[in-house]
């Protein structure tokens, strides 16, 4: 039930994504007001993060879950009512709210309820359900655009009941940690990731900014880069190009498996530098096969090192802190997708939505081949013991500790 809650989540984040040509014409809205939508659901969801993204270690999974789903379906039934910009902001705001305060919980629910003998199985679920959700959501919208004006009035409705839905299942699960002491300082805005975990978090942070880079890209730009730069009129074509992207995500989460943790990152960073060459290339020649190409492979690439860099973080945490590293963890995260996203916005109008695309993939492709060199590097570093592989292959939890 947790992976499903975590898959509908993450399909409404995406799903307003292919409308937002829509919206365009409807409402006669600018480039930059479309980033500016996209960047404020990811203000409203770093900003639970900061506050309540550990809420769950103290309070208990269950009630912090069920508070997140039904503040989701409020953002929902305002997407539906939704009369203009102002309406969509503040959907966008309240959404991100939810999916802040719920995904320190999912993840780290999923991982408590893991099999001991199968560690991975709850990093890798968090990790397929959250590119599954995002390329379900935008590409069953993007084709409901191809045939319907308003595919809000369609999408929205469902998703609010299915968010109550979800809502009154939950409050069946057992719950997992017994409930810590709750303060008031809790609330306090911060980040906070345990000593014992720093060595393998730092060494994420370059492919999670990477990877994320790229989801920016394809959330805030695609839809627009399909139809004026790549000259594709299909209402499909925007939603479809991110749910390639999603998919191949999704491939790339469950292919990590086959391999330790540092080799998934290692080889899902080549791929993404890979794939962010092939969009710059689509986008000088204006082809959509070249452009959907080098979705999928960036697509695997997200996934790879995202699964990668979940694995190793969670090999180290324990399940008084694991709600508050996974926080940590997506506050790098979307702060990845939104800030390069935001500026791309602000950049569209002066230097134009082509020159702006190649400047967003040049940047993703740099820092993705920095990520690959960093990963290849990085058993340098840690001489004793190595944070980049599965629970399974680490050093006891001893020798972790006393870095």
């Amino acid at each position: 039930m947790l992976a499903c809650a975590n898959v509908v989540m993450m399909a409404t984040a995406s799903a307003p994504s292919p409308i937002y040509p829509l919206y365009r014409e409807r409402w006669g809205l600018t480039v930059t007001m479309l980033t500016g939508i996209f960047s404020v659901y990811v203000a409203g969801l770093l900003g639970a993060l900061l506050t309540v993204g550990s809420l769950s270690d103290h309070l208990g999974r269950r009630p912090v879950l069920v508070a997140a789903l039904l503040v989701a379906a409020t953002s929902t039934a305002i997407f539906w009512t939704a009369d203009g910009v102002v309406s969509l902001l503040f959907a966008r705001v309240v959404q991100g709210i939810a999916t802040g305060t719920a995904t320190g919980a999912l993840a780290a629910g999923l991982v408590d309820l893991s099999p001991e003998r199968r560690p991975q199985l709850g990093p890798t679920t968090t990790a397929v359900g959250t590119s599954i959700g995002m390329a379900t959501g935008a590409g069953v919208v993007g084709l409901l655009v191809q045939s319907t004006s308003r595919p809000d009035v369609y999408v929205f409705p469902v998703l609010t009941l299915t968010f109550v839905v979800l809502a009154a299942v939950v409050l069946r699960i057992p719950e997992t940690p017994a409930p810590l002491a709750f303060r008031l300082a809790l609330l306090r805005p911060r980040v906070r990731v345990p000593r014992e975990v720093r060595p393998a978090f730092l060494a994420s942070i370059p492919t999670l900014v990477a990877g994320w880079g790229v989801t920016g890209l394809f959330l805030s730009l695609t839809p627009s880069l399909v139809s004026n730069v790549l000259h594709v009129r299909s209402g499909a074509a925007g939603g479809l190009s991110i749910a390639a992207l999603f998919l191949a995500n999704s491939v790339g989460g469950v292919w990590s498996v086959r391999h330790t943790a540092r080799l998934a990152t290692l080889l899902g960073a080549v791929l993404l530098t890979l794939g962010a060459s092939a969009l710059a290339v689509a986008i000088a020649d204006a082809s959509l096969v070249v452009y959907v190409g080098g979705s999928v492979v960036a697509g695997l690439g997200v996934g790879l090192t995202f699964n990668g860099s979940l694995r190793a973080i969670s090999a180290v945490t324990t399940v008084k802190s694991r709600s508050e590293v996974f926080s940590a963890v997506y506050v790098i995260s979307y702060a990845a997708v939104s800030l390069p996203a935001l500026a791309a916005g602000v950049a569209a109008p002066s230097w134009g939505l082509e020159t702006t695309g190649y400047l967003y993939v040049g940047f993703v492709g740099a820092l993705s081949f920095g990520a690959a060199l960093h990963a290849g590097r990085s058993r340098a570093y840690r001489p004793m013991g190595d944070p980049m592989r599965t629970a399974g292959e680490c050093e006891p939890r001893s020798e972790l500790t006393r870095s």
